[in-house]
């Protein structure tokens, strides 16, 4: 795809669903995409700013290629500013720090290198260097490697559509479902999230769901009921939901950590709303995947390692039944 069009004397960028106008030498939101002699230059095309071996399952990602490494890359800025991020020191950087590129076809041999199934674009918001991942993504495919989007789902519908063919998997953190808090605190649209997530499932990707639970801010028992029944009606009940514990970070430093009993309360309205597959994360809890008819364990995990797996071609070993998800190297 084109990344960009024009509008005027203005460049519009497709990256994601800001769709910055921009007028020459003029950055988006992101503040690494410019408008630079009629183009929309993507300034950390090859400068990645982290780099790491990861397991996949701590994208997070549970019901794709689990107990495989993950090859996880990410770039300065984003088009959030969520005042929690975990990652800030990189998503809200706005000084690019070029140092040596790193090509897509170094990063596909890196991963080949250190045995990675998949290359997770990740850490800052993928979408806004969608062009590197994009080519990097490509490149992996014709080398048996698969693509992982962990992402804020603000992406174009362009994007989105681009994606077919090139992504395997996504996570996507739907942060609430508030839609003046997506609006004031986050920068985005709770709106545009849930559309673009059921483009997701219409394209074919895998789709796993994040959420942060946030004392104060989404964690009453009626908001994240809405989320849980979201997900089970627009994306199946067998969409894996991750809900995460929050740790003070970047500006919400007076909030408390969240409570277990939070967490657990949240499982059990997950599981009221429907869906079956819904795991506690940033805790030192056991996360096993039961198979959804007759409740076996098939994958038992221990924080992010696989400690056993005794998934049959992708199906309960006890009755036969077929677990959602991409389960072939």
């Amino acid at each position: 795809m084109t990344y960009f069009k024009a509008e005027g004397s203005r460049l519009v960028c497709l990256l994601c669903a800001h769709y910055c106008r921009l007028k020459e030498g003029q950055s988006g939101i992101c503040g690494v995409n410019k408008n630079v002699q009629g183009v929309i230059q993507n300034l950390v095309y090859a400068h990645p700013a982290a780099l790491h071996v990861d397991p996949v399952e701590k994208k997070p990602l549970y019901h794709f290629l689990p107990g495989t490494r993950a090859l996880s890359l990410g770039t300065i800025g984003c088009n959030f500013k969520c005042p929690f991020c975990q990652n800030w020191s990189i998503s809200q950087e706005k000084t690019l720090h070029v140092k040596e590129a790193i090509t897509p076809e170094h990063i596909v041999e890196t991963a080949l290198k250190y045995e990675c199934a998949s290359i997770a674009y990740t850490y800052n918001e993928p979408s806004i260097f969608y062009p590197y991942a994009h080519d990097i993504a490509l490149l992996a495919h014709k080398r048996g490697i698969k693509n992982i989007f962990v992402t804020n789902g603000f992406e174009s519908s362009e994007v989105i559509d681009d994606m077919k063919g090139v992504i395997d998997a996504v996570n996507v953190d739907l942060k609430s479902f508030n839609r003046d808090y997506y609006r004031k605190a986050l920068g985005g649209s709770l709106e545009v999230v849930l559309e673009n997530l059921k483009q997701f499932k219409r394209n074919g990707l895998w789709v796993e769901i994040t959420t942060l639970i946030i004392p104060t801010c989404n964690d009453s028992d009626a908001e994240l009921f809405a989320v849980a029944s979201f997900i089970a009606k627009e994306l199946g009940e067998e969409t894996p939901w991750h809900i995460s514990a929050f740790h003070p970070d970047y500006h919400e430093l007076s909030l408390p950590v969240t409570p277990m009993q939070t967490l657990e309360r949240t499982q059990t309205l997950g599981k009221n709303a429907g869906l079956k597959h819904v795991y506690v994360g940033n805790v030192e809890r056991e996360n096993p995947t039961r198979c959804a008819t007759c409740q076996n364990v098939v994958i038992e995990r221990h924080r992010f390692e696989v400690t056993a797996n005794s998934l049959i071609e992708g199906c309960c070993p006890k009755c036969h039944t077929k677990l959602a998800g991409v389960f072939d190297e």
